[in-house]
């Protein structure tokens, strides 16, 4: 496993390394050892997957708060999407600055999200499937989000929003004061 740090402390792109022969490849995609050794947070508590049926859906921005923030590793296993996290620390020198990445089934990519980040994607194909580790259970109450496209962030997706649930769309702007804590 390759841990890629960004420009954003805290967040990493995690690369596989194949060990391949004439079967295929086998790669570790996931060691609670060079997670703490890179400073990310190794907890896996819950395990999710999402499934989108057309190109185009957009899943976010989302984060949870205290007393419940989530790390996630997140990892597309079928077709394509566009990853983007939003830096939420209060105290961050990149508070609401991004990260964007493009996670393929061919590519292998994961994106690790630290908590207090919000997150979301994009499909980029039609039947695209996402996995993510969660540090912590889901716990009701402590969801917020981040409009996808508030100006204030002027976030690059990567095709036009095509399929977008109700709860997504209408999250609160920056500028009218969404509540991140």
């Amino acid at each position: 496993m390759k841990i890629q740090t960004t420009h954003i402390e805290g967040v990493a792109i995690i690369e596989l390394e194949e060990r391949a022969d004439d079967r295929g490849f086998f790669a570790r995609s996931f060691c609670r050892e060079e997670f703490l050794a890179a400073g990310l947070n190794p907890a896996v508590e819950q395990c999710n997957l999402s499934f989108n049926h057309k190109a185009g859906t957009l899943r976010g921005m989302h984060t949870q708060v205290d007393p419940a923030p989530e790390a996630k590793l997140v990892r597309c296993t079928a077709g394509a999407i566009q990853d983007i996290i939003v830096d939420l620390r209060p105290d961050s020198p990149t508070r609401f600055q991004h990260v964007a990445v493009e996670l393929t089934a061919d590519n292998r990519r994961a994106l690790y999200v630290p908590e207090h980040f919000a997150h979301g994607y994009l499909t980029l194909t039609d039947g695209a499937e996402v996995t993510y580790q969660v540090s912590q259970a889901y716990t009701p109450g402590t969801e917020r989000g981040l409009r996808y496209d508030d100006p204030d962030l002027a976030l690059p997706w990567a095709r036009d929003v095509a399929v977008i649930s109700d709860k997504d769309k209408s999250w609160t702007l920056l500028a009218d004061g969404a509540v991140l804590s």
